[in-house]
């Protein structure tokens, strides 16, 4: 009897586990029946287009619930998503990546609300070309004289390559940077233009979008202080040597 009690709460227990999903990864085989199919077309069409699909209270710009493939010459996509509600929106780089921010000549849609009872079919989405770029200035936008430049270093004093550095234009850092640089090359080195002299906070980072997590590199420029240092720039100066120590989040 005793072991008929055990078989059966081991059965019950594994059978729970497996309708688990921590919200990031694919749904279970237990749960693979209760899918719903989400699809469409990116208009006008957009090809090599991507929807990205957060659940409510997510980071919007940070790692997505689930991803789609990327839409083809028609435009069309295929999701298939359990019931719920969800905030999509469709995205797509012209550098090909993943993540970062979404700059002039990419495409991106409105985040669009959407609650999943049971199949969507042909859900329009537009994604506009984006014309403007207010947060980074690059080489092939707008040159100015004024900016800063300097070399992004991990831990071992060793330029790290591929990070990008953050400009905030307040001390708690805690909303969307105003500016992004470049990513960094085999040297480490980033210089970012700005429209105009201030006062700003510099943070540098592997990563684009929502809080750095476990294994991230992310370092704020300081002298040494618990508050991140004010950067000064002044009108047409080109700020030199801002220097950015990197460390991996533990």
């Amino acid at each position: 009897m005793i072991r008929y009690l055990f078989a059966s709460l081991l059965v019950s227990l594994l059978t729970l586990s497996g309708c688990q999903n921590d919200g990031g990864s694919q749904p279970s085989p237990a749960t693979t029946s209760a899918l719903r199919s989400v699809s469409g077309t990116v208009v006008a069409p957009v090809e090599g287009t991507t929807i990205y699909v957060y659940k409510k209270g997510m980071d919007l710009y940070g790692p997505a619930f689930t991803l789609s493939e990327a839409t083809g010459a028609d435009g069309s996509f295929d999701l298939k998503l359990p019931a719920g509600d969800y905030i999509l929106v469709a995205r797509k780089r012209q550098t090909g990546d993943a993540t970062g921010p979404v700059l002039a000549g990419d495409n991106k849609s409105e985040f669009i609300n959407l609650s999943v009872s049971k199949d969507v079919t042909r859900l329009s989405i537009l994604a506009p070309l984006k014309v403007g770029d207010t947060r980074r200035l690059t080489e092939d936008t707008l040159v100015t004289r004024t900016g800063i430049s300097g070399t992004i270093f991990n831990s071992d004093r060793l330029p790290v390559e591929a990070a990008r550095v953050h400009v905030y234009d307040h001390v708690q850092m805690s909303e969307r940077p105003k500016f992004v640089s470049e990513k960094t090359g085999p040297d480490g080195r980033y210089l970012i233009y700005l429209p105009e002299g201030g006062t700003y906070y510099l943070a540098a980072r592997d990563k684009f979008g929502g809080p750095p997590k476990l294994g991230d590199l992310y370092g704020r420029y300081d002298q040494g202080t618990i508050e991140p240092s004010a950067v000064i720039v002044k009108d047409e100066e080109l700020l030199q040597n801002v220097d950015i120590t990197v460390h991996k989040v533990w």
